[in-house]
């Protein structure tokens, strides 16, 4: 029988997964929007008529119903779809690790890995093409790499004078809410461009502001999304879930790796290898009780925790027993990146001389920020450090927004 505080604990863990559980099952009021390849296909594919095509696609490249961007250009009459590009984690988006060649079985075209021996098509490739065309899911986070596939391959069809078509997509995690340090730091595959960690964006949006700054004379078309207003996460637009990589598998998971994921690359597991990957965090040196407890008293607005103990069957510490939180999503529109370096400085608290932090800038790529971490400067002025940045980055932004 509970008593006391025991009795309150209990009751309020009960409360708040209820809640989780409701965000997750029970589907926001349904919407009618239309990605861009609903937009082309409506059309009758106008805007590629003629054109001999090289798309950019995986597995979250399709229709509304269901159909693939593949099978769709395959078909089209008046158009010419020539080979198939692939990024990180493959055409089929399952696959870990660098990526293959391969053929497209239903079509028998040539699918060429931009996630293996290159991560930009070669200028052979391009020479009997017109237009490349990209049409992938991406999640809105800065580290998240089927945008810098996007960032390259402009590059490449500007090089090669051939048009680029992006197939516009909904921001599943939403178009209002951006957050985190801007990229301060050298290029790399997992940081393409000076945004923030969280940038509030669409695909398309983000090619606008590629083009705008880093190729500008590109022949740049976005076929845009119908129907989305800005503040809508994914379950208010009627679209179809698909996991745009194998760890990300539902919204939460999605809404929540901008701000877990950015420590990834400490030794902390993240949840892969388990059924709940960004929903669980922990380590075989964390004490759950002790992490939830710090965590609560940060009191993060839409974000709860649970003691909570897991073995990841693959990944960092796989097969040992690790202690740590589950996270709960109260509101889907928590600011999540705060949510990554309340973790960070938790973990610095607790665990300082056994939470390994040589890693701890390789996604967040903002010194001044990963060093406030390590002091255990409060979240507040950590965030100080960001907002001059992100008022400039408001502006370029706004420049390029379409919805």
């Amino acid at each position: 029988m509970f008593t006391g505080k025991l009795h309150k604990r209990a009751a309020g863990y009960c409360q708040a997964l209820s809640l989780q559980l409701l965000l997750c099952v029970v589907p926001t009021l349904k919407g009618n929007v239309l990605n861009g390849i609903d937009s082309l296909v409506q059309s009758s594919f106008k805007p590629l008529a003629g054109l001999r095509i090289g798309l950019i696609t995986n597995h979250s490249g399709q229709a509304r119903n269901g159909k693939t961007t593949i099978d769709l250009l395959h078909a089209a009459p008046n158009l010419k779809l020539v080979r198939l590009f692939s990024p990180e984690h493959g055409i089929r988006g399952t696959a870990e690790g660098k990526i293959d060649d391969g053929i497209d079985r239903k079509t028998g075209l040539k699918i060429h890995s931009l996630y293996g021996a290159t991560r930009k098509p070669s200028p052979g490739f391009l020479k009997d093409i017109d237009a490349l065309v990209f049409d992938i899911q991406d999640i809105g986070c800065r580290f998240y790499t089927y945008i810098s596939t996007m960032g390259n391959c402009m590059e490449a069809a500007q090089l090669a004078k051939c048009k680029f078509f992006v197939l516009d997509r909904v921001n599943p995690i939403g178009g209002i809410i951006v957050e985190g340090p801007l990229l301060d730091g050298k290029q790399t595959f997992t940081g393409y461009h000076k945004i923030p960690v969280r940038h509030g964006m669409t695909t398309g949006e983000l090619a606008r502001l590629f083009r705008q700054e880093r190729f500008t004379d590109l022949d740049l078309v976005v076929i845009p999304i119908r129907n989305w207003k800005r503040q809508q996460l994914f379950g208010a637009t009627g679209l179809r879930w698909t996991n745009p990589s194998p760890n990300i598998r539902n919204l939460p998971a999605a809404i929540l790796y901008p701000g877990v994921g950015l420590l990834e690359f400490t030794n902390l597991s993240v949840g892969r290898g388990t059924k709940r990957p960004f929903e669980l965090v922990g380590a075989p040196y964390i004490n759950a009780g002790d992490f939830a407890a710090v965590l609560k008293q940060a009191h993060l607005p839409g974000i709860d925790f649970v003691p909570a103990s897991f073995t990841p069957m693959a990944s960092k510490f796989a097969g040992q027993r690790c202690g740590g939180v589950r996270i709960l999503l109260t509101d889907h529109h928590a600011r999540t990146v705060d949510l990554g370096i309340t973790m960070a400085l938790a973990l610095r608290k607790l665990y300082r001389e056994k939470w390994q932090v040589v890693h701890l800038d390789k996604l967040l790529v903002h010194p001044e920020s990963a060093n406030a971490i390590l002091a255990g400067q409060p979240l507040k002025e950590i965030r100080a450090y960001w907002q001059a940045d992100l008022a400039a980055f408001a502006k370029r932004r706004a420049s390029v927004l379409i919805y």
